[in-house]
């Protein structure tokens, strides 16, 4: 099944069709036109506001949260995420770190790009050495998804769907993935994952933006103050893929379940940050994705920000931007550096497929995937 994307004009009308919304809500969410990809398709820009004057922008390209505005201590507005000021920016080859996008059919990587399921041996484009990352060659963050506007009890909301074929990356079975972005007045950007196949396949679905609670590209992360709540964390090999062991955080320069300053440890003698260059690897969250529950809170020192990521997912990947090497001009031309942003990416654990004692991430037809995550913003 192909989905085609209207155009601007069309897409309008198209919405208003859809069941009128009261004035105060309507005014919450907006769209413009963003460009056409390389192929031709016309995608669009989404604005999420609420009355605190919080600002989420969200194009359709990829699924990509493209800019997030959220005041500081002294109610100054910035964009606390990475990313670029046109679509081009996002469909370069050159961009190659996820900028934002919504990340399937497996966010994070799967060794060789192979895994069995029910006796049966796929094979994935390995995109990263050995690996495939994020999904593949051509993952979700570069396909077009259709968008309508809903209503939800969190407030209007953006909701966009993609169909992955049978055989789409190697991935068995049709799949039918949603997306539902929603802003409340509590600054609170919903995530929520909705997703159903019909044939056994794997699923493994995140978001990954890039976090600078100063303003994108206003120096680096090393100074925030991050806390985990997870008492253990996935090691991985030289590939970045998990050993299947799960140790304990104690004692080791991963354990955030107390707040710490990223940079306090980031260079030590550990065999486990030589690997990733930094901390680029999944903890495992204490509430094992039994309900959504606090956990990550990051702390800007200068600018007085706050983010907390609740979820009910059971994993988180906490990533420094440690491949970031300023070949990549963003936003009003900033260069982003190593460190320049941190990702939490909530997600089940990297290479599941291949690992049994890990949270299986098996979807089966008559099944529902169906995980929430939060990012919540404040002041202090």
């Amino acid at each position: 099944m192909k989905h085609t994307i209207p155009s601007a004009f069309a897409f309008a009308a198209m919405l208003l069709s859809i069941a009128p919304l009261s004035n105060a809500q309507a005014s919450r969410i907006s769209m413009q036109p963003f460009g056409k990809t390389p192929d031709g398709h016309q995608v669009s820009l989404y604005t999420l506001s609420n009355k605190a004057g919080m600002q989420v922008s969200i194009t359709n390209y990829g699924g990509t949260i493209t800019s997030i505005k959220v005041p500081d201590r002294d109610k100054h507005f910035d964009d606390v995420v990475l990313g670029f000021d046109n679509l081009e920016g996002y469909t370069s080859p050159s961009n190659k770190s996820y900028f934002g996008a919504t990340i399937g059919r497996y966010a994070n990587r799967i060794a060789k790009g192979t895994f069995t399921l029910d006796g049966k041996t796929y094979q994935i484009p390995t995109n990263e050495g050995t690996n495939a990352l994020h999904g593949g060659t051509v993952g979700f963050n570069k396909r077009v998804w259709t968008a309508k506007e809903v209503s939800t009890s969190n407030g209007p909301a953006l909701e966009l769907h993609y169909l992955s074929p049978d055989g789409e990356m190697g991935f068995p079975g049709d799949l039918s993935v949603t997306v539902r972005f929603s802003l409340n007045d509590h600054n609170e950007l919903r995530l929520e994952y909705m997703a159903t196949t019909d044939k056994p396949t794997v699923l493994n679905l995140t978001n990954h933006s890039y976090f600078n609670l100063s303003g994108q590209g206003n120096g680096t992360i090393l100074h925030d103050k991050v806390m985990l709540a997870a008492d253990q964390f996935t090691p991985v090999d030289k590939d970045l893929i998990p050993t299947g062991q799960i140790k304990s955080v104690a004692g080791t320069p991963f354990d955030f379940r107390k707040s710490t300053v990223i940079g306090s440890r980031i260079n030590e003698d550990n065999e486990q940050l030589k690997l990733a260059k930094g901390y680029d690897q999944n903890w495992v969250l204490n509430n094992k994705g039994e309900s959504v529950a606090l956990a990550a809170k990051v702390e800007d020192p200068h600018s007085g920000r706050v983010l907390e990521v609740l979820t009910n997912q059971p994993g988180i990947q906490f990533y420094t931007g440690n491949q970031l090497d300023g070949s990549n001009h963003g936003k009003g031309g900033k260069v982003y550096q190593r460190n320049a942003a941190l990702c939490l990416e909530t997600q089940h654990f990297p290479d599941s497929p291949n690992h049994p004692n890990f949270p299986s991430t098996v979807l089966r037809p008559g099944q529902k995937f169906d995980r929430t995550t939060i990012f919540r913003f404040s002041t202090e």
